[in-house]
């Protein structure tokens, strides 16, 4: 019988159907024998999942307010809970709420916590804290100048988180702007007391900002106020203009018909920068110092003390990096960014003020949680930005993860070191029973009264007092007295738990004041875990009568 060939190409199509039946049962067996394989991402599966979820993210001016009002009720809360539980003091808190307050009622800044008479703009120029003063007007009190603070600092998230998010992409502008809100320095300059600074770190966001958008008009214009804010701060707007000149001369370079007009700026900017640093520390602050001089030279000039040549300049170079607690400070710098930042020219504007500290002989300078660090932190987070969008030869997409995702592990450790962790502590929601008997025995002072106190009592009274330190008195230095003040205070309160027990106010000394006190007739009206209340006597007491009153 004959035997049927199969059609042409049957064979072909045998054959193939054949292999995708075995290729479909291997790959059943496959599945069975490692169920996980198939559920581990590719890279390019995880690069699709975060280009998806950035497109969920809102817009740059979205996100950036988003990101600001979120710090600015983290910073309140946090300020504000640490000063309910005592931990501000009149060094600085006090301080700059009697400055503000004379500003309010349209008088001289004259703060009687650093001396009798004393005009703080003789300290520090500042004349910036008088925008501060309709505010406390309508609010006063030391919690209206922590808030504040609060808002000034959180506005610093704006411009780098909107930058961040137009030049390079929406998850870039969360992280980076969470990672300037959450950094160490900002966080640790916004829980402790009030410091001037608060209102350089947004102008400085601001102007760093408009630098990398190569707005050199406006970052100028941002950066002027500067000189208002901190007599060294002028120098910070001179590397602003040295910045913009450079700028300037790479575009002649690049084009020798282009206009000379940034240059000119830029080098308009350092004069007015470095000239504006020179009247206010040679000319205005000692002109309203009652010693008639600018207090900090001397703490300029504890660094090193050698002879000229190469030997002096090897002392200085020792000096400037000695000893390791400086470090320790350029690492938590660099770190926040990877230390990715240090590759864009501008964080070279930290070099100012990261010059004087590193120089001073003050080792309180040096150290990582200083105030003065949160005005670095916009620099530095500028500094990734600008290499994230103009180096991308340098960090392509996949290595742009990497620092963004260590950007973010870092912040998350510090914030578990710095102030922002107090939110999640029991502790920090409750008030200690020793605050509220300082609470209970401040009542009794009357609004209105002269009172010496001690350092953390002080801000609890700046608002409806005057008040001066318990340590001051008479005598060519009232912080070295040999008598009462030349005024006596009607009140005079001491906290023997204050743990300030160096800067401003010594235990010893302030032992002295108080048994002066006693000895020229002051009757304690209470003494309570470790406060001491006193009170002046009346004309009709008998000079030495001390004893208790009910």
């Amino acid at each position: 019988m004959r035997q049927r060939l199969p059609p042409p190409g049957a064979a072909a199509h045998f054959f193939s159907g054949t292999s995708s039946q075995v290729g479909n049962v291997v790959e059943s067996v496959e599945r069975v024998e490692h169920p996980r394989v198939e559920r581990i991402p590719s890279a390019r599966q995880f690069t699709e999942f975060c280009t998806a979820w950035g497109k969920r993210l809102p817009g740059p001016r979205v996100m950036g307010w988003t990101v600001t009002a979120v710090f600015f009720v983290l910073y309140t809360v946090v300020s504000v809970l640490r000063n309910d539980r005592m931990l501000n003091a009149g060094y600085d808190l006090g301080i700059f709420e009697q400055a503000i307050r004379a500003y309010a009622h349209g008088q001289a800044p004259i703060v009687e916590l650093k001396g009798p008479g004393f005009n703080l703009l003789g300290d520090h120029f500042h004349p910036i804290l008088a925008l501060i003063a309709p505010v406390y007007r309508l609010f006063p009190g030391g919690v209206t100048l922590l808030v504040v603070q609060a808002a000034l600092m959180a506005l610093a998230c704006y411009p780098l988180t909107r930058w961040a998010h137009r030049a390079v992409g929406p998850v870039t502008g969360l992280v980076v702007g969470c990672a300037l809100g959450a950094s160490w320095g900002i966080a640790a300059g916004v829980a402790k007391d009030f410091h001037e600074i608060c209102f350089a770190v947004p102008l400085l966001a601001f102007s760093v900002t408009a630098l990398g958008q190569r707005r050199w008009r406006a970052a100028a214009a941002w950066a002027l106020p500067l000189l208002l804010v901190k007599e060294d701060l002028g120098l910070t707007l001179a590397a602003v203009g040295a910045y913009i000149a450079w700028q300037g001369l790479r575009e002649r370079r690049a084009d020798p018909t282009a206009r000379r007009g940034t240059t000119w700026l830029g080098i308009a900017v350092v004069i007015l920068g470095a000239a504006g640093t020179a009247v206010e520390i040679l000319v205005l602050l000692p002109a309203m110092n009652p010693r008639g001089g600018f207090d900090y030279w001397q703490q300029m000039s504890d660094g090193p003390s050698s002879p000229g040549g190469l030997v002096g300049l090897a002392s200085l170079g020792l000096h400037l990096f000695w000893p390791p607690m400086k470090w320790l400070l350029l690492f938590m710098l660099a770190a926040p960014t990877a230390f990715f930042a240090v590759r864009s020219p501008l964080t070279l504007l930290c070099v100012p003020t990261l010059a004087w500290r590193l120089l001073a002989g003050n080792e309180h300078y040096w150290q990582p949680n200083f105030h003065y660090n949160a005005i670095l932190m916009p620099l530095v987070f500028a500094g990734l930005i600008d290499v994230l969008h103009r180096r991308k030869d340098l960090l392509p997409a996949r290595r742009r993860r990497k620092v963004l995702a260590f950007c973010a592990a870092f912040t998350a450790v510090t914030a578990a070191v710095y102030p922002l962790h107090d939110l999640v502590l029991p502790w920090t929601w409750r008030t200690p029973d020793h605050v509220r008997t300082a609470q209970r025995l401040l009542d009794r002072i009357p609004d209105g009264e002269t009172v010496a106190s001690s350092n953390r009592l002080a801000p609890m009274l700046t608002g409806r007092t005057t008040v001066s330190l318990v340590c001051f008195g008479t005598g060519p230095d009232p912080a070295a007295p040999t008598g009462l003040p030349a005024d006596p205070p009607r009140w005079v309160v001491s906290d023997r738990n204050d743990p300030t027990v160096k800067t401003p106010c010594r235990v010893a000394r302030t032992k002295h004041m108080l048994d002066l006190y006693r000895a020229h007739g002051y009757l304690t009206v209470a003494e309570e875990d470790g406060i001491t209340l006193l009170r002046k006597p009346t004309p009709a007491a008998a000079p030495g009568a001390a004893q208790r009153t009910p």
